[in-house]
């Protein structure tokens, strides 16, 4: 049973003190995972591996699905260069928050409330639970579709057994919180072995493919309906709730809390969330393109719901296993995600508003909040509605992204805060570009919707 470890955080120049701050980000499971001081690199690499891995869990959920394959058959391989571009927006958005929290010993929101105040600070907090409660949304809906396509299930019903979840999360995490990124790394494994297969099926075309990762169209931004999509997959990939995550289980190992642990635990952390998110990459990369190739292919343009994409697939592909191999990692997929969603809800409720309460009821109320909407759309549209309120939530969890990323940038970029570990210029200029890009993108598309264009 995991233990909380109370020990005396640093003192930040400039910050608000109070014995509130003195309390370790998610304590239950700080500094609890030990880390080998052996001579041999490997072997300290080790015990790093699987922060990075929790966190690219919500770059492949079941909102990347959607996105992924209504971009997919919509418009074929032009936007696989948003899901590289994505990508490589997260992994150093990703580098900016596991280095923030390895050298203040603090996660973002627990930075946001001591920089900011309460007022901001629950206005912030509201931000990233609805957020939260976007990306619940998915999962629950991709849970359900799963389960569906794979028992038969009633959508209605599998809603309702995606609840259940909350009960194997907590009994795992009681174990150890080794146990939990085991869990999430072999369901990782699940999946791209299931997309592997997919992809030799569906024969792709790979040299356009390669030539849409690499190039940009210019109709990525002049065509309203293929930008809605496009900031639907960058929401889908860079996902708000993830900086405030990664931040905090990154203090999970147990390193030497000096400037030469300190270092070695950001270089040893940027290596696990490389590695995982190149794997987040392949298996979006992978949706988007046999959406691409047995869909668009065969000219069925308007394939947005995953449940036509699972009839279409096996037909289409020639392979009876094809669909079941889709749903089985489609499940795999939801049920990661739900792990993620409650440490994040956790730290961001308790890094914002001090308020501390019980796993189980924490993973209650967030997946109460997911349930109760997608309850009424299944039972007033039925499985129609599902595909739209899927690129819906991430729309909102793009919309939601800047109010991370903007504190996060300044935060790691201040030398009061991070000290010798803060940004350097280029760095820092290349964060604030990534940062203004997404608000400038995330506006223009409200605009687009002001008028009815998106």
């Amino acid at each position: 049973m995991s233990v909380t470890v109370e020990v005396p955080l640093p003192v930040i120049p400039g910050l608000a003190p109070g014995p509130e701050h003195q309390t370790p980000s998610l304590g239950e499971v700080h500094a609890t995972v030990s880390v080998s001081r052996s001579p041999q690199y490997w072997r300290r690499l080790l015990g790093f591996l699987g922060p990075g891995f929790l966190i690219s869990v919500g770059y492949m959920d079941p909102g990347n699905w959607a996105t992924d394959i209504a971009g997919g058959s919509r418009f074929g391989y032009t936007l696989l260069f948003v899901i590289m571009a994505s990508n490589l927006m997260a992994v150093l958005l990703q580098s900016l928050s596991l280095k923030l929290g390895v050298a203040t010993e603090r996660d973002l929101a627990q930075l946001c409330h001591q920089s900011y105040g309460p007022r901001v600070s629950f206005a912030l907090w509201v931000g990233a639970e609805i957020a939260i409660a976007a990306c619940d949304l998915a999962e629950v809906i991709g849970s359900a579709i799963a389960l569906n396509l794979l028992f038969h299930i009633p959508l209605f019903y599998g809603v309702l057994i995606t609840g259940l979840d909350v009960l194997l999360i907590l009994v795992i995490q009681r174990w150890g919180f080794r146990y939990v990124e085991a869990l999430v790394i072999t369901l990782i494994g699940t999946i791209l072995g299931m997309f592997g297969v997919q992809m030799f099926l569906s024969k792709p075309d790979y040299w356009p493919a390669l030539h849409s990762l690499f190039i940009p169209s210019t109709a990525i931004v002049t065509n309203p309906a293929m930008l809605y999509i496009a900031i639907g997959i960058l929401g889908a990939t860079v996902m708000p709730h993830n900086l405030y995550l990664h931040s905090s289980i990154v203090q999970s190992r147990k390193y030497e809390r000096t400037s030469k642990g300190k270092r070695e635990a950001i270089a040893m952390a940027n290596i696990d969330s490389v590695l995982a998110l190149t794997l987040a990459l392949f298996v979006n990369a992978a949706i988007l393109m046999v959406a691409a190739a047995v869909f668009n292919r065969h000219g069925l343009y308007d394939v947005a719901a995953i449940q036509d994409a699972y009839k279409l697939l096996s037909p289409l592909v020639g392979a009876a296993g094809a669909s079941t191999l889709f749903a089985i990692a489609l499940l795999a997929s939801g049920q990661n995600s739900s792990i993620t969603g409650t440490l994040a809800g956790q730290v961001v409720m308790e890094g914002f508003i001090h308020l501390k309460v019980s796993p189980w009821l924490r993973r209650l109320i967030t997946r109460s909040l997911a349930i109760i909407p997608t309850i009424i759309v299944v039972a007033v549209t039925g499985e129609q509605g599902t595909e739209k309120l899927l690129i819906l939530s991430q729309v909102i969890l793009s919309l939601q992204l800047s109010f991370a990323v903007v504190p996060l940038v300044l935060f790691t970029g201040n030398k009061k805060i991070m000290g010798e570990f803060v940004n350097a210029r280029w760095l820092k200029v290349l964060a604030w570009f990534v940062a203004v890009l997404i608000a400038g993108l995330n506006g223009w598309l409200l605009v687009l919707m002001a008028q009815g264009r998106a």
